[in-house]
């Protein structure tokens, strides 16, 4: 169980003055590519379409650390969130940014740790082990022998925060003139909140603890342990897990592969249903594979918690697409989230539910993504789904349906790479056939009073 609540004091680093010079390094990119588009649209001008201010976009946002890019590269992995040239070309942003240097390091730790910080150390390079696009890690061993990684914020993250939602909602505006079928409203104010949160390496120390105890049962799946007395709200001190990047193991037998992907699919999916979370961010810098093929979680800063109504409508969704019961979806939806369902809607929605929970359905070994019938692959599927969504008025996503789509999508893209057959069906049958709605939030509640963590937002009722 993690201790009492530190107090939250002001953030030097979340400045005025900061924050200004965000908005300067980023808003007169955003505002130059979002009037161009708009002098072309309204009045004819340069010749200037989506795909070039797709790739101005891209351009803009590569060259920087911080959460925006971050934001980017969700919004390539939501269906229909942006128009489909954004979403190419943001998919090719890099998560990882280059390193701060020993000045920074040494900074970081000193006002983290205090002026003696090295005393906690027998080593700590001042060089990074890995950068990603909120802070780096350095690999160091503690005085007492221990093998840890020390994640090191990168300065001014907070400011960048707050200056760059200022700049994701311009960005979603420039997508909804082209794109009438998604409303990003609760898109932009789920991401909103995760980003404030992943920032928070307190919180992160509490989702790994949460992890840890959730995942106790599955012996292949490991969590760092946290070392508390080293960590803040900056600096995120926890044990060494080696391991290899997923993607080095594509080409082992199909028995490795196979176990690999079930030990990945109960790593995100055990939490999902039985304590109604999901580790929101499935990137591949986010977990690596041990020599026993186990899977090691390396990062806990998007974490999603849903209400047990939401876990209870995912399951439902799938008992009505496996029943063909029209009644039970549209309620599935309601939980979800959706509100104003018209007929025309949930045809759209019930298109894009049958493709998603398509292997689940099929009790047969299989890929997770066959190869379809021309016209039937998810590429068709999607734009199908569109047309329909533009014809039906639009859907406005509820907030809920963010991160869970996310996680679907990608481990998908992992389980597609690793070319793995099973039996996705069973697998899923093993989590949900003793499903309670009832027992799953007396051990939500139980699992987040111990890691010191609030419940979550309920989903809000139809309107």
């Amino acid at each position: 169980m993690s201790g009492p609540r530190r107090p939250v004091a002001p953030d030097p680093e979340n400045s005025l003055g900061a924050r200004v010079r965000r908005y300067a390094a980023v808003g007169s990119t955003v505002a130059g590519v979002g009037a161009r588009l708009a002098g072309r649209r309204v009045f004819g001008g340069p010749d200037y379409d989506k795909a070039a201010a797709a790739g101005d976009m891209r351009a803009a946002l590569g060259g920087l650390k911080g959460p925006l890019m971050k934001v980017a590269q969700i919004l390539a992995t939501i269906p229909e969130a942006v128009p489909k040239e954004f979403q190419a070309e943001l998919a090719q942003l890099q998560s990882n940014a280059p390193p701060m240097g020993p000045p920074f390091v040494r900074r970081r730790m000193m006002s983290e740790l205090g002026p003696d910080w090295q005393r906690h150390f027998k080593e700590f390079p001042l060089t990074a082990a890995a950068a990603a696009s909120l802070g780096q890690v350095h690999k160091a061993t503690l005085s007492d022998g221990r093998l840890v990684a020390c994640k090191l914020q990168y300065p001014n993250i907070g400011a960048a925060v707050d200056a760059d939602l200022g700049q994701l909602r311009v960005i979603l505006g420039i997508f909804g003139r082209y794109e009438r079928s998604i409303d990003t409203t609760d898109i932009y104010d789920e991401l909103a909140d995760r980003l404030r949160e992943e920032v928070d390496y307190d919180r992160e120390a509490r989702h790994a603890r949460l992890y840890a105890d959730m995942l106790a049962g599955e012996p292949e799946i490991h969590v760092p342990a946290i070392v508390g007395e080293l960590s803040t709200r900056k600096l995120l001190t926890m044990s060494w897990l080696e391991g290899q990047p997923l993607l080095t193991f594509k080409d082992r037998p199909i028995e490795a592969r196979n176990r690999l992907a079930m030990n990945m699919f109960k790593a995100w999916y055990t939490p999902f249903y039985r304590y109604g979370l999901i580790h929101g961010d499935p990137h591949l810098g986010n977990y690596a594979v041990r020599p026993d093929l186990g899977i090691n979680l390396l990062d806990f800063g998007c974490v999603r918690i849903f209400p047990p109504a939401f876990v209870k409508g995912v399951i439902d969704l799938y008992r009505a697409l496996e029943s063909g019961d029209r009644a039970l979806a549209v309620s599935a939806y309601e939980q979800w989230g959706f509100k104003n369902l018209t007929n025309d809607l949930v045809e759209s929605l019930n298109l894009w539910a049958s493709f998603i929970y398509a292997p689940l359905l099929e009790d047969r070994t299989r890929l997770i993504q066959e190869k379809a019938a021309p016209g039937n692959d998810g590429r068709n599927i999607v734009q199908d789904v569109r047309a329909k969504l533009r014809e039906a008025g639009g859907v406005r996503p509820p907030r809920e349906f963010v991160f869970m789509d996310r996680a679907a999508v990608g481990l998908g893209s992992v389980f597609l790479h690793l070319k793995a057959e099973i039996n996705w069906h069973r697998l899923f049958m093993g989590l949900i056939e003793d499903f309670d709605v009832d027992a799953l939030a007396r051990r939500q509640a139980a699992s987040l009073e111990a890691a010191g963590l609030e419940g979550p937002e309920q989903v809000r009722p139809p309107s």
